[in-house]
């Protein structure tokens, strides 16, 4: 696939996997993006999961038509990204591997060799000079491993992004590019956002016209749309006006309370209503909605004097993706000695900027008539 006149498209699609990371669904798959910048010289950008180191090599041999890679830049070590670079150095004796001082010590370690004869290290600032085009290096740690970097190809005003700018889902499927790329962003990248916001900082000043990420589509329209998402997103603002319902039930009853909130909610006004069953659905698209959202209501059964433990889970991951400035209500259950809501308060009290929402709803084993009324007046107070 031509990207420009110059700059090829050799990554691969793979709808094999079952979880990406180990924990991701990804029901329509995964794309391993690799690209081959053609000047004087070829550098090949990134490498591709292990499973299509032929696939990815005979498709840079098409491209090159006979033509021999001089260099293979490594952006980022992470596996599905640098799993063929042992292949690719062993079918081209003469080519260099090119990436950070970092990238080298995490590549001996994963694959026993840092090719100290034929390796080129590089910082920020750095340049390759392939004859008629230059390669920049801009050093992006954190985004998300510490050895990442991008490169910006001043010819085609084109920034290769490494994970930044990435989805879930094979390219050979037709969905919406924001669903997918935030719950990759939550999931995977979001406790960098200051780190984030830095990279942003250096790409915007610099003439891109394309950004090519190691996954997702290239994107060469709209710009300002992408970047504007990952702005809010690094910044952990609010993207959307509305309101995240994540419950766990056991018997129903706090199920039920759940799903009558949304509806009064809605009823109120609610702009957006994500409900999740955090036992059930995704709890990837769970954390995302409570990014997305300016306000949270957690719903939670007691068991064993505490929260239940999906819920448990779930504060667990937003705490571990930094979550903050939000607005965050509680809504518990308890036949004799309801406990959940001092759990949750506790957890969401120790993350940033946080404001808890007044008063706690407390259901004794089934909705009643009184607890009824109060979920009412809290969707009243969410919309205010």
């Amino acid at each position: 696939m031509n990207i420009t006149d110059s700059i090829f498209y050799v990554g691969v699609n793979d709808h094999d996997i079952d979880l990406f990371e180990g924990q991701y669904i990804v029901p329509n798959g995964m794309a391993y993006n690799s690209y081959v910048v053609v000047g004087e010289k070829v550098a090949v950008m990134d490498s591709v999961e292990e499973r299509f180191g032929e696939e990815w090599l005979g498709k840079i041999a098409e491209v090159l038509d006979g033509k021999k890679p001089d260099y293979l830049v490594v952006q980022h070590m992470e596996p599905d990204h640098s799993a063929n670079i042992t292949r690719f150095m062993d079918a081209y004796p003469e080519a260099q591997v090119v990436a950070t001082a970092k990238a080298f010590d995490m590549m001996e370690r994963f694959y026993g060799a840092a090719y100290e004869d034929r390796r080129i290290i590089v910082k920020e600032g750095d340049e390759l000079d392939l004859g008629g085009r230059v390669l920049k290096f801009i050093t992006a740690p954190m985004v998300h491993w510490p050895e990442v970097m991008m490169t910006y190809d001043a010819a085609s005003k084109t920034a290769f992004t490494a994970d930044a700018f990435g989805k879930f889902g094979a390219l050979d499927v037709e969905e919406d590019w924001a669903c997918e790329a935030r719950r990759y962003y939550f999931g995977i990248v979001g406790k960098f956002g200051k780190q984030v916001q830095g990279v942003l900082k250096k790409l915007g000043a610099l003439d891109v016209e394309r950004i090519c990420p190691l996954h997702g589509p290239v994107l060469d329209a709209d710009l300002g749309y992408y970047l504007g998402l990952y702005s809010t997103w690094a910044a952990y603002e609010v993207e959307t006006p509305g309101v995240a319902i994540a419950y766990c039930s056991i018997y129903g009853h706090t199920a039920e309370a759940a799903k009558l909130l949304a509806e009064e909610l809605e009823a109120a006004g609610c702009p957006k209503v994500a409900l999740s069953d955090l036992a059930r659905d995704d709890m990837a698209e769970a954390v995302e909605d409570a990014f997305r959202y300016g306000t949270l209501v957690l719903a939670s059964s007691t068991y064993n004097a505490d929260m239940f433990p999906f819920m448990k889970a779930f504060l667990d991951h937003l705490a571990d993706h930094a979550y903050q400035n939000r607005r965050v209500a509680l809504v518990e259950n308890g036949t004799w000695a309801p406990a959940a809501a001092k759990a949750m308060r506790a957890k969401v009290e120790a993350m940033k900027g946080i404001e808890v929402i007044e008063p706690v709803v407390s259901i004794k084993s089934a909705l009643s008539d009184e607890t009824r009324a109060q979920i009412k007046e809290l969707a009243s107070t969410l919309v205010k």
